[in-house]
């Protein structure tokens, strides 16, 4: 499913225009975004829980010419899946 079919399955279970749907879905990516940024963990129940780790530092290897080259640390988001979204997608 792609942005603009989940658009349309909000309008559609929403009872909304598309243009609205629309609006909402963008306001909640970008409060999604935003928060993530902060640090801040976003918890929707039943649904899961958005959080941002660091990754640590690391060396590896260019597989084309096997040379060791260092990774950066950066920060990662995860996702971990409510117990009601683990169960309707089993």
């Amino acid at each position: 499913m792609n942005k603009t079919e989940l658009i349309d399955a909000i309008a559609k279970k929403a009872n909304l225009s598309k243009a609205d749907s629309k609006r909402a879905l963008e306001a909640y990516l970008t409060a999604t975004a935003d928060a993530l940024k902060k640090g801040d963990r976003i918890s929707l129940i039943g649904f899961g829980t958005f959080s941002v780790q660091k990754r640590a530092a690391r060396m590896g290897h260019n597989p084309r010419t096997g040379k060791s080259i260092k990774i950066a640390a950066k920060k990662v988001v995860k996702f971990k899946p409510g117990a009601t979204l683990a169960k309707k997608v089993k």
